[in-house]
């Protein structure tokens, strides 16, 4: 079982900005596709921004230009740099990847969550 380790939520004002990290700790593993979900208050689970191993990223397009997804293999880590915030912006945040690891001597490929960290952007 892998916990990833979400940091970096607050309270901002709109236009301001924050940056979120992740870090999947251990090392006997691979990771595949990384990625940045959302949920507000009285809304479902959204994809944010999402970046391939090898650094192709793909965004949801109320994000587009704002926010950057960004990854650091060395360190099993994923960022979203978050600029211009709005207050639609305001949700719980996840990280999420998609790790290659062997499990009972099979390799096999699972989705792995963070426990959320809150942005609030106040108008």
């Amino acid at each position: 079982q892998v916990q990833l380790v979400e940091s970096g939520g607050g309270l901002i004002q709109a236009g301001g900005s924050l940056r979120l990290s992740c870090v999947v700790p251990g090392k006997s593993f691979s990771i595949n596709d990384m990625g940045w979900y959302r949920q507000g208050p009285g809304k479902q689970r959204e994809l944010v921004a999402s970046i391939t191993s090898s650094g192709s990223a793909h965004y949801k397009d109320a994000v587009q230009g704002r926010f950057t997804i960004s990854r650091d293999n060395a360190k099993n880590t994923v960022f979203l740099q978050m600029n211009s915030l709005k207050s639609e912006d305001t949700a719980v945040y996840y990280c999420t990847a998609n790790i290659r690891e062997r499990v009972l001597s099979l390799w096999t490929e699972n989705d792995y969550w963070g426990q959320g960290t809150q942005v609030t952007v106040a108008s």
